[in-house]
């Protein structure tokens, strides 16, 4: 993607600003690791948010190349190169609760059942055909739930945002730069320049907006410039159409200020080891694809957890992230969910991460008093 280069001061958080206004739905990716002998420490597609990145901008050769996706299922090579710690990640993945399917049947009291399906926040079309059982469901339900209704309202959800430029912005003058030694700014800025970005462009945002604008490969973006939905944006839309009742369990505003409240360092770090996976990006999400469409979101997370943390500042970084971004929201997607549920024949759709787990949304629910089992 290119986005052309921005001046700097106040033109620049001007042109900033105006970045923010055409942003499309992208995904934070937190901490990565080198691909080659490891795997990906941790990738995470599991929020993409309806942030606005200047799709008018990007040029006219990106907006015209193939939206087909390429990359190597890196689990694939583990499984090739060191069948032993496949095999031991195999087994952590086949110990998570509830961690082999991605749809779910929802039961209580004797009311006509609910449907929950586990999504991934992307336009890949083998993701939004979604299985047979399931777009069944979504045709018979007559109310949609996902994590936040406002994303059927791109100009609704661009001013709830525009409305809290703290939680995507430096205040007081910072940017990025001011946290950064000389080796980071220099791999940040040539990271961002192979991504069609400049340093100058994007330096007051805070690092997980930057990230949002930089996780995703080439042909993702192309599919969105192109006007393709996400699954989840998909969904709610064609509710709306349709005459179901859409209701979402978030609002946009809360999801990113978990984002913003994940602290600082630990966000320039996995930024910096983003945009220095360059190309092998397609290799982790095409893995994490597969994954995905295979049902075994219980692999997701020890996949993106091979490599251990170097220092007890990563795992305390990661076991953050996780429990804010993760674990956090799960409990109240499940609170609020529940009076939904209570009166049956629901649709509901959320992050395929969110469901596994001991504390993910599927054993949550149970909790609540629902029975939820798995439909193959």
């Amino acid at each position: 993607m290119r986005i052309g280069r921005l001046g700097s001061g106040e033109n620049a958080e001007s042109s900033t600003m105006t970045v923010l206004l055409h942003t499309s739905r992208l995904a934070l990716a937190d901490r990565l690791a080198d691909a080659g002998l490891r795997l990906l420490a941790a990738l995470h597609i599991a929020l993409a948010l309806s942030f606005l990145l200047v799709l008018a901008a990007l040029s006219p050769a990106h907006a015209g190349e193939p939206a087909a996706c390429g990359g190597d299922n890196l689990l694939t090579k583990l499984e090739r190169d060191d069948p032993a710690a496949f095999t031991k990640l195999r087994a952590e993945a086949d110990a998570v609760p509830n961690g082999r399917n991605i749809f779910w049947k929802i039961e209580k009291d004797g009311k006509p059942a609910s449907f929950l399906l586990g999504t991934m926040h992307v336009t890949d079309p083998r993701v939004l055909a979604m299985p047979e059982a399931a777009r069944k469901a979504y045709a018979d339900a007559a109310t949609v739930v996902v994590e936040s209704d406002e994303i059927a309202d791109e100009k609704k959800a661009g001013a709830a945002i525009m409305a809290r430029p703290d939680l995507t912005m430096f205040a007081d003058g910072k940017s990025i730069t001011d946290f950064l030694d000389k080796e980071d700014t220099e791999k940040l800025t040539e990271g961002l320049k192979g991504r069609g970005l400049s340093l100058a462009a994007v330096a007051r945002m805070k690092p997980w907006m930057i990230a949002s604008f930089v996780a995703l490969p080439a042909c993702e973006i192309t599919r969105k410039t192109a006007g393709a939905a996400f699954l989840d944006q998909r969904l709610a839309k064609d509710a709306l159409a349709e005459g179901k009742s859409l209701k979402g369990l978030e609002t946009l505003l809360e999801q990113i200020s978990a984002l913003d409240s994940l602290p600082l360092e630990p966000q320039i770090h996995g930024l910096v080891q983003t945009v220095e996976l360059g190309d092998t990006l397609e290799d982790v999400i095409e893995t994490m694809s597969q994954l995905y469409l295979a049902g075994d979101t219980g692999m997701i997370m020890p996949m993106t957890r091979a490599v251990s943390p170097e220092t007890d500042e990563d795992a305390k970084a990661y076991a953050d992230f996780e429990q804010r971004i993760i674990v956090d929201r799960n409990h109240v997607m499940a609170t609020r969910a529940a009076p939904i549920l209570d009166g049956g024949n629901v649709f509901m759709a959320v992050g395929a991460l969110h469901l596994p787990g001991p504390e993910g949304v599927v054993e949550l629910l149970r909790k609540e008093g629902f029975t939820v089992t798995a439909v193959n």
